[in-house]
């Protein structure tokens, strides 16, 4: 069996609700897409706009509010919001990711080491029956650890130790200064690393595949030989395509795969949406030489403009609607697209943040020369 960059294209599309809106509701569509990146508070929300027909962002306020769905430190080892019911399960399939990348050389400058982690968990979890803010948890550790150690051991020890967001208000839900619960293991038991792998594979497949060992990879920052043993593992339950260039991709059996020619439709993408940086190979989506337009030096990933399926142009709001910056020429009703669009998205944004992202509008001044037009509200 054998599938094509622009076939590989639209089954991400069509896996991460971008071919048309789905009516589903966030809980649903939260499983669905696996998880969303949600380094900026934002982003989920605009990541649900994008993909749900009359998507209501209280929907997802609440969610957050009852710990349905939950924030924390998982995949790339960055903030995602994840489903309550799958959050301990992608935690221990991230667990030796966050041992390695959280309880090394910065956590042994500090004088610390794993043990030391290990043996402080238990009681921060226990101080975390509430919401703490960072200041408390700090105040906690400097009481066990004194000054010098405490910086050092909270830096490794809020994205270890298993940490969930907690609201704090504002457009979306989520400050400037976090509040931390704790989760204690279900039955005080650890997941299994291997197993819970094995189920993030899958997950992924289902979200994001077709996919090779490397995006796998790539998605969870884990390492490939990791992937591998969970795919080998899993023979049977997933099957090998032949992509783009000699490229081994692995799918679910009988997961959709749209023809290359759907249709599909033009989306002013949120910053860090997972579509983006779900792969090792981001041509699926970006096109090379836009790649370090829309991908800045530090990480920042800039919001975009989806055409045809794949990144056209980056978009911010500005007075009297969005500002759509396109790198290349875009017809007539691509532009009538992304008017309507723009129109709901101001809308959204009005009950909630006018100028969303403002604080990373530096990086416009480093564009190229384009096709600018203000798409108003």
């Amino acid at each position: 069996m054998e599938i094509t960059s622009r076939a590989l294209n639209r089954a991400t599309l069509s896996r991460q609700l971008l071919l048309r809106r789905e009516s589903l509701d966030v809980v649903d569509a939260v499983r669905r897409l696996v998880a969303l990146q949600a380094q900026h508070a934002a982003s989920p929300y605009l990541a649900l706009w994008n993909r749900l027909e009359g998507f209501a962002p209280a929907d997802l306020d609440a969610a957050f509010t009852d710990r349905t769905v939950v924030k924390a430190t998982l995949m790339r080892i960055t903030l995602h919001a994840v489903l309550a019911d799958d959050y301990e399960v992608f935690r221990a399939a991230m667990r030796p990711t966050l041992y390695a990348s959280r309880l090394g050389h910065r956590f042994a400058a500090a004088g610390l080491t794993p043990a030391d982690a290990e043996e402080l968990v238990p009681g921060l979890l226990a101080f975390a029956d509430r919401p703490r803010t960072i200041a408390e948890m700090e105040a906690w550790l400097e009481e066990r650890l004194g000054t010098e150690k405490k910086a050092g051991a909270w830096w490794g020890l809020r994205a270890y130790a298993p940490l969930l967001h907690v609201p704090t208000g504002g457009p979306w839900s989520f400050g400037y200064r976090p509040s931390y619960v704790g989760l204690e293991p279900a039955q005080g038991a650890e997941v299994d690393a291997s197993e819970a792998l094995r189920t993030l594979v899958l997950r992924y497949l289902e979200g994001f595949g077709p996919a090779s060992v490397a995006d796998v990879a790539q998605f969870a920052m884990v390492q490939r030989s990791r992937v591998r043993q969970a795919l080998r593992a899993l023979d049977g339950a997933v099957e090998q395509i032949d992509g783009p260039d000699g490229a081994v991709l692995f799918d679910l059996p009988g997961a959709a795969r749209p023809s290359a020619g759907t249709p599909a439709p033009p989306r002013l993408m949120g910053m860090w949406d997972n579509v983006l940086l779900a792969y090792a190979d981001r041509s699926r989506l970006i096109p090379p030489a836009y790649r370090p337009l829309v991908i800045r030096i530090n990480g920042d990933v800039l919001p975009t403009l989806l055409v045809d399926g794949y990144v056209a142009g980056v978009w911010r709001p500005v007075e009297g609607g969005i500002e759509a910056t396109a790198f290349h020429d875009l017809p007539r009703g691509v532009w009538d697209g992304l008017a309507e669009e723009a129109a709901s998205l101001t809308a959204l944004l009005a009950d909630r943040d006018p100028r969303v992202y403002s604080r990373h509008h530096h990086w416009w001044a480093k564009l190229p020369d384009a096709r600018v037009r203000t798409l108003p509200g």
